[in-house]
């Protein structure tokens, strides 16, 4: 089992900065993606930026790319996802996840392990 848990979510007016964390603890070597996901209200849950850990390769949503980064770090063997936010944009807010799967696949709807969401608010 693989526990995530996310934390940096907060309010922020447009044009401003946050940045996600997301500890990961349990059996993450199994883990071979990571990836962040949103669900504002009223929408269905939607990929935002995945990272396949062996190579450091990523994928981010046409949505954010440009403003969002995701990276990873594992220093004294914990494992961490961040998820860095510029630019905000009210259309931005929603709750964010964090996610993990054991698939070799980055695939969106491969991600098997969740966080409990932080929420992001971005005022106009």
């Amino acid at each position: 089992q693989v526990q995530l848990v996310e934390s940096g979510g907060g309010s922020v007016q447009a044009g401003g900065s946050l940045q996600l964390s997301c500890a990961a603890n349990g059996a993450t070597y199994i883990t071979y993606c990571m990836g962040w996901f949103r669900q504002a209200p009223g929408k269905e849950r939607e990929g935002v930026a995945t990272l396949y850990r062996p190579s450091g390769s990523t994928w981010v949503a046409d949505s954010v790319k440009g403003r969002f980064t995701i990276s990873q770090s594992n220093a004294n063997n914990q494992l961490y996802l961040y998820l860095d936010m510029n630019s905000l944009k009210p259309e931005d807010t929603a709750v964010y996840y964090c996610a993990a799967t054991k698939s070799r696949s980055c695939a969106t709807t491969e991600f098997r392990y969740w966080g409990q969401g932080t929420q992001v608010t971005v005022s106009s």
